[in-house]
């Protein structure tokens, strides 16, 4: 099948999804699409609550197993909409819709390269397709759940918008509840233990954090406060004030090594949410690393998150679409990005394979 056949099917189911609600948790209509897609093109598939997979049709356990990755739930559109976010059209080469960028586009591609070795028996890794779920929510029922139903994974693809990129590494998260404690009181008398003054310090302190080591890739741990909430009348001092701190941590720290840093070091009690969203990556001498390389594509390391943080095996994020659009009013994709991200996907693959095919021979 031609690539300009496979872009066209691509685009048409794309354009069914986007006109299909699939928030986080609410899969179901998209997650029987993209299995109905498959199924017509010989596919055996499985189902694992709303994640949808397969592996290639001669499947051989002794070979490792690579993972081609990308979700199908999208967030909910936000009040700057001016177009339908449910109605697929395409002008000037862009394809509108929410989920049409992130990451529908990178779905699509990687849906159709797979296919496209679907049925080959010459394969170095046994491939599997996961269409995941609950990837914008970090759900229970995501990806991380979804690999407890796999093989072993060694290698991942994960398809998110990079401008077709490679993402060598990526930042893990953790989001911490803190408190900052004081002296509840009326407003009319003297407290020198206002909890609200004493946040003052606390957010210096979270301000002033620098952590020692500076990963190649990622740069440093990103500390940010983002939510603060307090008090409940004008006339009260309130006994503590709530903080919400979001920490990028990269591969030159463990999630341990960070939680026991904050809960050790931090003016403030501090627990956090999840220790599982982890800096993931691969390292810049892997012989798929060394093919993208040498197909022109840049490496670099990726401050956003995504399924890639509940991978533990080497995995590079890579796809169409820039990640600026999403989560934007009026989400779009270029319909030629689809085009040159199949074409990539499989030219990066085959060139892969030959490579490891050439040295076992």
């Amino acid at each position: 099948m031609s690539i300009s056949t496979r872009t066209q099917e691509a685009i048409d189911l794309l354009s069914q999804l986007i006109e299909t609600p699939s928030f986080s948790s609410e899969e179901a209509h998209s997650s029987a699409l993209i299995e109905q897609w498959l199924t017509d093109r010989g596919v055996l598939t499985k189902r694992f609550h709303h994640n949808i997979y397969a592996v290639n049709r001669y499947q051989d356990a002794a070979k490792p197993y690579l993972l081609l990755n990308s979700h199908h739930d999208t967030v909910r559109p936000n009040k700057a909409y001016t177009r339908d976010p449910f109605k697929a059209s395409i002008e000037d080469g862009k394809l509108y819709g929410l989920g049409s960028n992130d990451a529908g586009g990178a779905l699509v591609s990687l849906m159709s390269a797979f296919v496209h070795f679907y049925e080959r028996k010459d394969l170095p890794y046994n491939l599997i397709l996961a269409a995941s779920a609950e990837e914008e929510t970090a759900g229970p029922l995501s990806l991380s759940a979804l690999l407890n139903e796999l093989p072993p994974i060694d290698l991942a693809i994960v398809g998110e918008p990079t401008l077709l990129q490679m993402a060598i590494a990526e930042k893990g998260l953790i989001v911490y509840d803190a408190v900052v404690s004081g002296t509840p009181s009326h407003a009319a008398h003297v407290n020198d233990d206002n909890a609200i003054m004493n946040t003052v310090e606390v957010l210096n302190w979270f301000k002033s954090l620098e952590f020692d080591r500076i990963s190649e890739t990622l740069g440093a741990v990103k500390t940010t406060v983002t939510q603060i909430s307090a008090g409940k009348q004008h006339n009260v001092v309130p006994a503590s004030v709530d903080l919400v701190v979001d920490v990028r941590v990269t591969d030159a720290y463990t999630n341990e090594e960070i939680d026991t840093f904050f809960t050790t070091h931090a003016p403030c009690a501090m627990k956090a949410r999840s220790l599982r969203l982890r800096s993931s990556g691969i390292p810049k001498s892997h012989p798929l690393v060394a093919v993208g390389e040498a197909l022109g594509l840049e490496t670099y390391g990726s401050p956003t998150l995504s399924d890639q943080a509940a991978l533990s095996c080497p995995s590079i994020k890579m796809g169409p679409g820039d990640s600026l659009r999403s989560h934007s009013a009026d989400e779009f994709i270029f319909t030629q990005e689809i085009d040159a991200a199949i074409a990539l996907y499989i030219d990066l693959l085959e060139r892969f394979f030959d490579q490891l095919n050439t040295s076992s021979s």
